[in-house]
């Protein structure tokens, strides 16, 4: 069995990735002691830069393979924002109530001016690291539409309002299993395992 350590404080994607991860041979555990380390400045202007900087900054406190991911939604109509400001768009320690309805606001300026493009992508790049050296990175997207109101109970962040065309539901009306099929976060974790599978060194 592989353990693979997450750093991150957000609640949804250690349940989402220690969900995917069952079944595959793999534990997904947080990084011990993870709010008690010093906090990685996430200044990158990329989602690859600041998933990089988390990844090499936390393994340095931990043995093994560490892992961090940087997600967040691009929307068209707003020439890619949220992008990497998407867990603070509405402000430091923003909720995702809060984040979901600045977005709407925007957009409904934005249609107010004649605006109509609303296509919107989640966009996932998970870094692995080990002793702070950056073993591997993968990446994976969702393209969708964004909605005019929230739909769902599931999911986090900005699941009820991301609606995807090829199962006509948001990410909020997926169940578990479903979503990680199709989600930014699943396309990118699967290709971290493929990778892990192909390495030369592994680590139980």
């Amino acid at each position: 069995m592989i353990t693979l350590y997450l750093a991150t404080s957000n609640p949804g994607k250690q349940r989402e990735f220690q969900e995917a991860a069952h079944g595959m041979g793999i534990t997904v555990a947080c990084v011990p002691n993870f709010q008690q380390l010093p906090p990685c400045v996430e200044d990158g202007a990329t989602f690859e830069e600041n998933a990089r900087k988390k990844a090499q900054h936390y393994s340095q406190f931990c043995g093994g393979w560490v892992f961090a991911d940087d997600s967040g939604i691009s929307v068209d109509a707003l020439g890619g924002a949220p992008g990497v400001h998407s867990a603070r768009f509405a402000g430091p320690g923003a909720t995702d109530e809060a984040n979901n309805a600045k977005l709407l606001d925007l957009l409904r300026l934005y249609t107010a001016t004649g605006g109509r493009e609303r296509r919107a992508r989640y966009t996932c790049v998970i870094a692995l690291a080990e002793r702070g050296k950056v073993l591997a990175v993968t990446e994976g997207s969702a393209t969708g539409v964004i909605l005019p109101a929230p739909r769902g109970s599931g999911g986090f962040g900005y699941d009820p309002l991301f609606f995807y065309p090829p199962l006509g539901k948001t990410f909020a009306e997926l169940g578990p299993g479903e979503k990680w099929v199709v989600s930014h976060r699943g396309i990118a974790f699967r290709r971290l395992v493929e990778w892990m599978r192909q390495a030369p060194v592994q680590h139980a």
